[in-house]
C-alpha cells in the first residue's frame, strides 16, 4: 500500500522517500513475517469497502534519528530501551514495519508481556489491519493468555478476506496448541468461531477445527460428532477424513467414518495414507500394507510413501516385497525435482539416506550380507547418523563378529546425553541380536545405576533377565515399571505373558492381559498373548480365534509358533503345517517356529 512520505534529493537528483520500512531496510533489519492486509470488519455485506488504515506520518528528522537511537540501543544488547524507544516511534509513525520491529526487539528480549502491549498498540492504531490482529492472537498464544484470545481470534476471522477465510480456520487450533488450561482453550475456539458455524463457505473448516480443539482438551466424542457432521455437509472434503483418522486410537467408532469417506469415489491419496499410517501405528500392518499400495497405485511419485511401504514390509518380514518398494523410493527420489519430492534438498539426501538402511535391512534379511554393507557404504561420512551404524554394527554381529560390532557402535561419536543413551542402547541391541544375554544384561544394570527409574532400561533389564530366566527379577522390574507407568500397556503384557507361558497363577496371567488389552484395544502382540493364555487355560476355540486375530493382524513368526501349535492339538495337522511353512518364511527371525515344530515333533518338510 502506499505510503505518504517527505521526499528527499539524492546525488542523481530523483527523490526518494525516506519511510520507516525503507530505513529498517537499510538497516537490515527483517520484520515479522506477517503480512500488513487489510479487510473489511464485517464480512456480511460483500459490497463494504474496505476503509484503509491510517497513512504513516512522513519521517522527519527527529523521527530518523529517534530509529536510529533505537537501532543503537538493540545493536548495544540493551534490549529494553530499544524497546521503548521502537514502540514510541511506532506510535509516532503509524507504520506497520515499525511496530513488527518493536514486537520483533520484545521478543529477543524474551518479553512476552512487551510484545503484547507492543501487539495492542499496534492493533489500537490500525483496528482494521489484519497483520495488527494476528500480531496480537499471536502474542496474546505465546504468553497463554487464552481467556483474552476469544474477541481478537473472531475479529481476525470476520477481517480476512472471505477466500481465504476458511484456510485460515482451519490453522486456528495452532493458535492454541501450546495452551496449558483445555478448558478454556475449547471455551475461546467456540466464541471465536461461532459466527461460521453455519456460514455454507465456512461451517466445515469450522467444525473441523472445533473438533481439532476439542480432540486436544481430551473430548473425543464430541470431536468425531463434529467430524461426522462436517462430513455429511461435504463428503469431498479431507478435513474431516483426517481428523476422524486422528481420532481413531481414542475413539474407536471414527474409523467406520474413515472407511466410508474412503469409500467414495474422488478422495486424495493423503487420506488413505494418513489412514495407513494410522493402521501402522496400531500394529495393524497387513492392513496398513494394504491400503498403502492402493494410495501409491492412484498417486505413485511419492518416495516417501514407497519408503513407508518398504519399512513395513520389512516389519512384516517379507524382505522380497520391501527391496521392490525400496529400489521403487530410490527411483522416485531420483527423478523428482526437489521441491516436489520433500520441501528441501537436505530432506531428500535423509530421505535417500533412510531408503539406504532399510534395503541394508532387506538384504540382511536375505543373508547378503555383503551386499547389506555396500547399501551402507553408501552414506556419505558426514552424514553417517548412529542408526546407520547401528545397523552397520548389527550386520558385522550377524557375521559372527560381535566384539567388533561392539566396538564400533562404543566408537560413534555423541554429542550429549541423548545421544550417549543411544548409543547404550545401540550396544544393547547388537547384543540381543546375537543373543547374549548376559552380556545384555550385565550392560542394562550398569546402565541403570545412572537413573535407576529409567522405564526403557527398566523393561529391556526385564526381558533379559526372562532370557536368563530370572523369572523373581523379572516380575519384580515389571511391578515397578507398571508403577511408574500404569498406562504402559507392554508392562502388563510382558509379565502377563511370562505367566502363562509358565503355567502359573493363570488367573492373574488373564487379569493383567485383558488390562493390557484395554489400554491398547486390537494390539496383535496383546491379542497373541491373550490367545496363549487361553491355550494354557484348556479353552481351545478361543485360543484359536483370538490367534488368529494377531495373525490376521500382524503375521509375526511368534504368532504362528503360537497359532500352529494350537492347530496341531486339535489335530488339525494340515492346516498347523501351513501357518508353521508361512512362519518360517521370518527367516532369521523364525526360531520360535522351528523350535516349536521341534518340540511337536511336526516335520520339517
Amino acid at each position: 500500500m502506499p505510503r505518504q512520505s517527505a521526499p528527499r534529493s539524492t546525488a542523481l537528483g530523483a527523490r526518494t522517500p525516506w519511510t520507516p520500512a525503507l530505513l529498517l531496510a537499510l538497516l537490515g533489519l527483517a520484520p515479522l513475517a506477517v503480512s500488513a492486509q487489510t479487510a473489511p470488519a464485517d464480512p456480511a455485506p460483500a459490497s463494504t469497502a474496505a476503509e484503509p488504515p491510517p497513512a504513516p506520518s512522513a519521517l522527519d528528522a527527529p523521527m530518523f534519528y529517534q530509529l536510529m537511537v533505537a537501532e543503537f540501543e538493540a545493536n548495544s544488547g540493551r534490549l529494553g530501551n530499544a524497546f521503548e524507544v521502537m514502540l514510541d516511534a511506532a506510535r509516532r509513525v503509524n507504520d506497520p514495519e515499525v511496530f513488527e520491529r518493536a514486537i520483533e526487539l520484545a521478543v529477543q528480549a524474551r518479553s512476552g508481556d512487551q510484545a503484547l502491549l507492543a501487539a495492542r498498540a499496534w492493533r489500537q492504531a490500525q483496528p482494521r489491519s489484519v497483520a495488527a490482529v494476528r500480531a496480537q492472537v499471536q502474542m496474546l498464544a505465546a504468553t497463554d493468555r487464552v481467556g483474552e484470545l476469544g474477541e481478537p481470534l473472531r475479529t481476525l476471522l470476520q477481517l480476512t478476506e472471505p477466500a481465504q477465510r476458511a484456510a485460515t480456520i482451519s490453522s486456528l487450533p495452532r493458535f492454541l496448541e501450546g495452551t496449558k488450561d483445555r478448558a478454556q482453550m475449547l471455551q475461546t475456539a467456540e466464541q471465536a468461531l461461532a459466527p461460521f458455524m453455519e456460514a455454507s463457505d465456512t461451517r466445515t473448516a469450522a467444525r473441523v477445527a472445533l473438533g481439532r480443539v476439542a480432540m486436544t482438551a481430551g473430548q473425543g466424542e464430541r470431536a468425531f460428532a463434529l467430524a461426522r457432521k462436517a462430513q455429511a455437509d461435504d463428503p469431498a472434503a479431507m478435513g474431516p477424513l483426517l481428523l476422524a483418522v486422528e481420532l481413531m486410537p481414542t475413539v474407536p467408532a471414527a474409523e467406520t467414518l474413515v472407511q466410508a469417506g474412503l469409500a467414495q469415489p474422488g478422495q486424495p491419496p493423503a487420506v488413505r495414507l494418513a489412514y495407513a499410517r494410522s493402521l501402522e501405528q496400531r500394529q495393524r500392518l497387513v492392513e496398513a500394507v494394504q491400503h498403502t499400495r492402493q494410495a501409491l497405485a492412484e498417486q505413485g511419485e511419492l518416495p516417501q510413501g514407497w519408503l513407508s511401504l518398504g519399512a513395513m514390509l520389512l516389519d512384516l518380514h517379507r524382505p522380497a516385497e520391501a527391496d521392490q518398494a525400496l529400489q521403487r523410493a530410490l527411483r522416485e527420489l531420483d527423478t523428482s525435482p526437489p521441491a516436489e519430492a520433500v520441501p528441501h534438498g537436505e530432506a531428500t539426501e535423509r530421505l535417500r539416506d533412510m531408503t539406504a538402511q532399510l534395503l541394508a535391512q532387506a538384504a540382511a534379511m536375505r543373508g547378503e550380507f555383503p551386499v547389506a554393507l555396500d547399501w551402507l557404504s553408501r552414506i556419505p561420512p558426514e552424514r553417517l547418523t548412529l542408526s546407520a551404524l547401528t545397523r552397520q554394527a548389527e550386520i558385522v554381529a550377524q557375521q559372527g563378529r560381535v566384539d567388533e560390532a561392539r566396538r564400533r557402535v562404543r566408537e560413534a561419536p555423541v554429542s550429549d546425553e541423548a545421544d550417549t543413551r543411544a548409543r547404550l542402547l545401540a550396544e544393547l541391541q547388537v547384543l540381543r541380536a546375537a543373543q547374549r544375554w548376559t552380556e545384555a544384561h550385565a550392560l542394562l544394570q550398569l546402565a541403570r545405576q545412572a537413573d535407576p527409574d529409567d522405564t526403557t532400561l527398566m523393561y529391556e533389564q526385564a526381558m533379559s533377565a526372562e532370557r536368563l530366566n530370572r523369572f523373581d527379577e523379572m516380575e519384580a522390574l515389571l511391578r515397578r515399571l507398571a508403577a511408574l507407568k500404569p498406562d504402559d500397556a507392554q508392562a502388563y503384557n510382558a509379565l502377563g505373558y511370562s505367566l502363562a507361558e509358565r503355567n502359573l497363577r493363570l488367573e492373574e496371567a488373564g487379569e493383567l492381559l485383558r488390562k493390557a488389552l484395554k489400554l491398547a484395544p486390537g494390539d496383535p502382540y496383546i491379542v497373541d498373548s491373550l490367545g496363549w493364555y487361553e491355550y494354557r487355560s484348556g479353552r481351545l476355540d478361543e485360543a484359536e480365534r483370538l490367534l488368529r486375530q494377531a495373525w490376521t493382524t500382524r503375521p509375526h513368526p511368534d504368532v504362528a509358533a503360537h497359532l500352529g501349535e494350537v492347530l496341531w492339538v486339535q489335530g488339525r495337522r494340515d492346516e498347523a503345517l501351513a501357518v508353521f511353512r508361512e512362519g518360517l518364511a521370518g527367516g532369521r527371525s523364525a526360531d520360535s517356529v522351528r523350535a516349536t515344530m521341534a518340540r511337536l515333533k511336526a516335520p520339517a518338510q
